[in-house]
């Protein structure tokens, strides 16, 4: 084993050891307990009922259908924690900034903030994303230093800035602002994440902002 891979396992052993605890807020711990997606949340969903019909039935900006978007969105954020949870405690040097950028998206939609609080899953997501991109920009360093510069590797890393860069932006916007997005954007989005990847992944933020982008021209918002 070379000794940037010594380095790199060192860095990953003690990156497990020392941050990667996923931890929720107290506004998402709900998800640390065994309930999975497929169980009825049976709780939620007689409140909704009821508050359904006292209200005559669920109508658009209602009560009930405020409860049932966000009952949907904590879902969807139960599914993302579960599916790069598992990335981060099986494969953590597997984790990339997509990931995080998913997870902090669905986190965001249901905490109604753009940054996920310290110590949350997607705050944990981002920082080992972080420590994966350096290792990766260390050993490209060296092997330039080495062989000189690939021109098949600079334009893969320049495809995935470019989709990092439109990951920003159009995420940002999601979560802040998520009746403003546009179909143009998410296309823009879906593209750059084709071209980086070679494919687009299901559940992603490109996958995500098409839907959005599909409600808002629905309703006329966007």
């Amino acid at each position: 084993m070379s000794s940037f891979s010594l380095r790199q396992t060192a860095r990953y052993s003690t990156y497990r050891s020392t941050i990667f605890r996923p931890t929720f807020t107290p506004q998402t711990r709900q998800f640390t307990t065994s309930r999975t997606m497929s169980e009825p949340t049976t709780t939620a969903g007689q409140a909704i009922s009821e508050t359904a019909r006292a209200e005559g039935g669920p109508t658009k900006g209602s009560t009930s259908a405020q409860m049932q978007s966000q009952v949907g969105k904590e879902r969807n954020f139960e599914q993302a924690a579960q599916e790069v949870g598992s990335k981060m405690q099986n494969a953590p040097q597997s984790v990339t900034s997509e990931d995080a950028a998913y997870l902090k998206s669905r986190e965001a939609r249901v905490l109604g903030q753009g940054q996920p609080p310290a110590g949350s899953i997607s705050s944990d997501a981002q920082k080992l994303a972080a420590v994966n991109e350096g290792a990766t920009k260390q050993s490209t360093a060296s092997g330039a230093t080495a062989t000189g510069t690939d021109p098949a590797d600079q334009s893969a890393r320049d495809r995935l800035q470019n989709f990092d860069q439109a990951t920003q932006h159009v995420g940002s916007k999601m979560s802040q602002n998520p009746e403003q997005v546009t179909k143009e954007e998410a296309d823009l989005l879906h593209s750059r994440e084709q071209r980086a990847f070679g494919q687009t992944s299901k559940g992603g933020v490109a996958s995500q902002a098409q839907s959005l982008a599909a409600d808002n021209e629905r309703k006329g918002t966007a």
